[in-house]
């Protein structure tokens, strides 16, 4: 039995349509230019023929999906603070391009409760139901003084 106030199978799910301004943001936010999101010359005779978003703005759209939980079982039980301590085997299967509406589903799948830890499946998918990444979430609930 677990303390934890959260069970496997909670989840949350985060959807947003990804635009032009969402990959120059993250690219100004974090210094990558890089020719793949940025350079649609680049990009035009490329496998995508056009721009793709950078991956770890998907793994931002993943964190966002574990706040959504973790912001519901804070105002549900103040007695824990969920902090995120890591995401494991990340990866990006299909690219994801401007225009592309990708929803992130976060699903509790393990209970650590002696080291009081979550750990959550993340799945990606685009507006087509194709997988664009997936990877682990860990979670360490901290005890409020």
């Amino acid at each position: 039995m677990s303390d934890l106030p959260i069970s496997i199978g909670d989840g949350a799910t985060f959807a947003k349509t990804v635009g032009e301004s969402d990959i120059y943001g993250f690219a100004g936010i974090t210094g990558d230019f890089a020719a793949p999101h940025v350079n649609a010359e680049f990009m035009k005779n490329s496998q995508y023929g056009e721009r793709v978003a950078h991956g770890a703005l998907l793994v931002g759209f993943m964190s966002t999906a574990s706040a959504l939980l973790a912001g519901r079982v804070i105002e549900a039980n103040g007695g824990l603070t969920p902090m995120s301590i890591g995401y494991d085997r990340v990866r990006f299967t299909e690219a994801v391009k401007i225009g592309d509406t990708i929803t992130v589903v976060y699903e509790i799948k393990e209970l650590e409760p002696e080291r009081r830890r979550s750990r959550a499946t993340l799945t990606a998918t685009n507006q087509d139901g194709v997988v664009v990444g997936v990877g682990e979430h860990i979670m360490k609930w901290l005890v409020n003084p």
